[in-house]
């Protein structure tokens, strides 16, 4: 653990404890092995999910999209039959724009906080979406409409409300380090560390939880629940793996996170993905990533399949 988080920290102490920072990300890591021409792959979610979906990594089922202002309006016939969802910005980040509908019926619309919202509120919600508020640099969007993701009693009392999520950091199709993201009240039931979500690192071959951080700070209870943190094991783990893994050959990005929810009846799903992934992960594991990146890159093996780098990580 970094037992120095509570105050100021020089950029030399954080280097000698092998922590990643932003200037080094971006400089040595980002810019070298990531294209730009490659970023539309990850930063559009609707291209993400049919790249995905061409190699069979599951996703969230897509509803429908919405690209034009003058398609708002056949929003219900686009619904029609579903009773519940997710409308999302297809370029968004840090879970912005993203209204999650728990239960829909005759044209009233209810979250997982049950509150209720109206066509015209939602309809707004859609329209904001598609005039650029959520999106990365404010350019016009899309909104995607996927189904809503079931969860799993295996984290019943690790959440507040929301669906946790696995992010992993792939590095040059390893997975190199993991952490996943539990709801709290603050975050209204959001897994979003910014907005006041749990962060717990696991361990990179089992899933276990290693500590768990709120606000940068440690904790051991989950804040609402009171559930012990570190009993907390995220099951299917391989198979969360592999899907980090994969995308490494689907996106081409040597440095990736790729952002994992385990439903309830289809299992581990890749939700999206980031060609330029926080560094967060650090803290809520307690361990830096530039060591972690530079053995990947100087001792692990080369030209390996996913299933074989996974295999590699798990006993290894």
């Amino acid at each position: 653990m970094f037992d120095f988080l509570k105050g100021f920290v020089s950029p030399k102490k954080l280097r000698q404890v092998g922590v990643l920072g932003m200037n080094a990300r971006n400089y040595n890591i980002i810019a070298k092995f990531n294209k730009r021409s490659l970023y539309p792959l990850v930063d559009d979610k609707v291209q993400t999910k049919k790249l995905a979906n061409s190699i069979d990594i599951n996703t969230p089922h897509m509803i429908g999209i919405v690209e034009h202002q003058y398609e708002v309006k056949d929003l219900l016939q686009l619904i029609e039959g579903q009773s519940e969802f997710v409308i999302k910005p297809a370029h968004g980040s840090e879970g912005k724009g993203v209204l999650v509908v728990a239960h829909y019926e005759n044209g009233i619309f209810t979250t997982p906080s049950g509150k209720v919202l109206t066509f015209k509120e939602v309809y707004q919600h859609v329209s904001n979406i598609l005039s650029g508020l959520y999106s990365l640099g404010g350019q016009y969007d899309v909104a995607l409409i996927e189904e809503l993701v079931h969860f799993t009693d295996v984290f019943k009392n690790f959440s507040y409300q929301g669906i946790p999520d696995v992010r992993l950091i792939v590095y040059k199709g390893y997975p190199a380090l993991a952490m996943t993201r539990l709801a709290t009240k603050e975050s209204a039931g959001r897994a979003n560390l910014h907005q006041g979500a749990v962060g717990v690192g696991l361990a990179i071959k089992t899933g276990k939880a290693v500590q768990a951080v709120s606000h940068n700070l440690p904790i051991a209870l989950h804040p609402d629940t009171g559930a012990d943190l570190m009993q907390l094991q995220v099951p299917l783990w391989k198979e969360h793996l592999l899907i980090g893994a994969q995308a490494y050959e689907m996106t081409g990005l040597g440095y990736l996170g790729a952002d994992i929810v385990l439903d309830r009846d289809r299992g581990p799903m890749m939700l999206e993905l980031n060609a330029r992934p926080g560094l967060s992960v650090q803290i809520a594991n307690g361990i830096g990533l530039q060591p972690i990146l530079q053995k990947i890159e100087e001792t692990y093996p080369k030209n390996l399949t996913p299933q074989e780098r996974v295999e590699f990580v798990l006993n290894n």
